[in-house]
């Protein structure tokens, strides 16, 4: 038996709940997601289950169907069959990105997050850019980000200490830790975040260290570990599908393969939250609609010039807006084509059974 507390269950489930009208449905927790259906944890434990087929039909697209830390209605089956997954709750907050390519769709890694653990390698893998993309990827999906940064037997401690300071520069009000799961070293500094009931979800790069980390929280070796690359310092995918997984502390975490590209699924106003620095010297620029690209009175512009903002996030800032600007442009291109699709389906079933005179 579960107890669905014990799951991340508080008042605000239940409130959705109480809000719905099945009684013969049952609250469960998507565990694992599979090409056609899902593991999901009730409180009789784990069961694998199916998607129903007015769930299939009423989703607006992938990101609409069960992710991994959604709550679900399911229909449980008798003995040890299969369960139906009949609806999605509304989730409270998402890990989402743009799926790789030219293609214009999101991808939902994880849902009903509370932390976002970034990771980055201290082994030749710190990219400041790249994390400020996952920093923009959690605050836009309401999660709270702590960047955990990995492998830090490897640097002598004066180092240490300035990538530290580097990171708090780019992430202003984020955690930043720095710890070793190779040897356990400031892994204590994580137990703030991992209260129990609480879920966190951990992404980077392949080759961060990930998995190592999970079995550190573990306490057992239960993910694979792979060496990287000497010499590139990239890993190879170990983790191979995203997973919820109880920790002995009672926390849940979400497990995910190695981010190879992490294009963002954002609106254009989304860089407040990891660009809180530059925001606030927006506010005194001349104009309020500013780009910070040349116009007198830019506040931002004289931050750079006067070497207060480095350069280079400043560049960061325009090309991160630039990128979601354009898709916002797809986003209203895509939907414009599907609306007149669908008026197009429309027109044709009605003529389809227009009555003969």
């Amino acid at each position: 038996m579960t107890c669905l507390d014990e799951i991340g269950w508080d008042e605000h489930w239940q409130r959705c709940w109480d809000a719905r009208d099945e009684a013969s449905a049952v609250p469960a927790r998507v565990a694992s997601v599979y090409r056609d259906g899902c593991a999901v944890w009730t409180s009789d434990g784990e069961r694998a289950a199916a998607l129903s087929g007015r769930l299939r039909h009423r989703a607006g697209g992938e990101a609409d169907l069960p992710a991994v830390g959604d709550w679900v209605a399911v229909r449980l089956s008798e003995g040890e069959g299969p369960a139906l997954v009949q609806a999605v709750l509304p989730r409270r907050s998402r890990v989402a990105r743009k799926v790789a390519g030219a293609v214009t769709s999101v991808q939902v890694v994880a849902a009903n997050v509370d932390v976002v653990l970034i990771v980055g390698g201290l082994d030749g893998d710190y990219n400041p850019r790249r994390l400020e993309r996952a920093l923009v990827l959690a605050w836009d999906g309401g999660a709270q980000p702590v960047v955990v940064l990995n492998k830090a037997d490897l640097l002598r401690d004066d180092a240490l200490v300035g990538v530290v300071q580097a990171t708090e520069d780019i992430a202003p009000g984020v955690a930043v830790i720095p710890l070793s799961a190779v040897t356990g070293a400031g892994l204590e500094a994580l137990e703030p975040w991992l209260p129990a009931g609480r879920t966190a979800a951990l992404i980077g790069s392949s080759g961060v260290g990930k998995s190592t980390l999970v079995n550190r929280l573990l306490g057992e070796d239960r993910q694979p570990t792979r060496a990287v690359r000497a010499h590139d310092w990239r890993g190879r995918h170990t983790t191979t599908r995203r997973e919820l997984l109880r920790l002995p502390c009672g926390a849940l975490l979400v497990d995910t393969p190695g981010l190879r590209e992490l294009q963002l699924w954002a609106a254009p106003d989304a860089l407040g939250g990891a660009f809180v620095d530059l925001e606030a010297l927006a506010r005194s620029c001349r104009f309020t609609d500013c780009r910070h690209a040349g116009e007198p009175g830019c506040a931002v512009l004289a931050a750079a010039e006067a070497g207060t903002l480095a350069a280079e996030r400043l560049e960061s800032y325009r090309k991160l807006q630039r990128e979601l600007r354009h898709l916002a442009l797809r986003q209203d291109d895509l939907g414009r084509r599907e609306e007149k699709q669908r008026w197009r389906a429309i027109h044709k079933a009605a003529r389809k059974h227009r009555p003969r005179e």
